[in-house]
């Protein structure tokens, strides 16, 4: 913005809740047209995802949470891939220009960009008569030709993920009513369900992990069974999943004890935003260690076979589970 110009509306915004979030040399103080990442040798990963109201998050969420979900889910996609966080860029659609939301949205947005080392480096707010809308672009840097693909998995080796699955799925299920709701009782438990669907938890302590142990890789955004799904299919194997190893928090494995809902739904439901890799048989151990390290756990769910079929889904008899959708989809 030139010294002596007069402030447009969206100048004011930017300056007010965005400029002190942009605290790398190479946002420029967000006075210019585009940023400059400064190279240091490595690769550049580059991930993007939109969050939009009444799909990715409800209208009475709270701003600060949205913010929070917009630059973390994209986290979960840096740390997938190995990357470590180097900074992003913002997309902000906005109905008006409301204080009492876009205060404590900045707040949270700057608390996380220091929280995980990853500054906002610039972007663009609009106008919309349409529902409020965020989308970030994350970049994050991995040594030269060390990313990790979805396409590397290989016969034989484990399927493992972080975590665990279905959480938000049921968070979402509280918020809307029902059955759910209804079910959980428990203070605690409903609250740390909302919490996983509101607030991912990126594994961005489990880059380097990954990148140096995971032949594929990728977070759990769509639902597990859906995204595992996609990691066969690019990889050209297939895989056999132990549904009782799939990990399931405290509450979510009473409501599935209870009947209130299936496993089944738990694992084809999205937003749990957790790696999914595999890891050569002989390398296990070693990545379990290390994961246990960061305070991230880790937890071997089946095997990767050979052939192309959809991956298959065993339950606790030992019975092929014929699932009725394999995850969220927005079309």
């Amino acid at each position: 913005m030139a010294s002596g110009k007069p402030a447009s509306g969206e100048d004011s915004l930017i300056a007010r809740y965005f400029r002190p979030l942009a605290t790398d040399p190479g946002a420029l103080g967000l006075d210019d047209d585009a940023a400059a990442l400064q190279p240091d040798g490595s690769d550049i990963v580059v991930t993007t995802d939109a969050i939009i109201e009444g799909v990715h998050f409800l209208p009475d969420d709270p701003p600060d949470t949205v913010a929070r979900k917009a630059l973390r889910v994209n986290l979960s996609d840096l740390a997938a891939k190995g990357a470590v966080p180097a900074g992003f860029v913002l997309t902000l659609a906005l109905r008006g220009a409301d204080e009492a939301w876009l205060k404590p949205f900045a707040a949270a947005l700057g608390e996380d960009a220091a929280q995980f080392a990853c500054p906002l480096l610039g972007g663009d707010t609009v106008s919309t008569p349409g529902p409020l809308m965020v989308s970030v672009t994350a970049f994050g840097r991995v040594p030269p030709g060390k990313m990790v693909h979805r396409s590397g998995a290989k016969a034989g080796e484990r399927v493992m993920v972080t975590g665990t699955i279905g959480d938000a799925a049921l968070g979402l299920a509280v918020l809307k009513g029902g059955k759910v709701h209804a079910a959980a009782t428990d203070v605690a438990a409903r609250d740390a369900l909302v919490g996983r669907y509101r607030v991912p938890q990126p594994r961005v302590a489990l880059a380097e992990i990954v990148r140096d142990f995971a032949s594929a890789s990728m977070d759990v955004s769509d639902g597990l069974a859906g995204d595992l799904t996609k990691l066969c299919g690019v990889s050209g194997v297939s895989a056999v999943i132990d549904l009782p190893s799939i990990p399931l928090s405290s509450a979510a494995r009473d409501l599935v004890f209870r009947g209130v809902v299936g496993l089944e739904a738990l694992i084809a439901g999205g937003d749990d935003y957790e790696i999914l890799c595999s890891i050569a048989e002989d390398r296990v151990e070693a990545f379990s260690q290390a994961a246990e390290r960061t305070g991230v756990a880790v937890s071997s769910i089946g095997t990767v076979v050979a052939g192309s079929a959809f991956p298959k889904f065993i339950d606790a008899e030992g019975r092929e589970i014929a699932l009725e959708r394999l995850s969220y989809s927005h079309f």
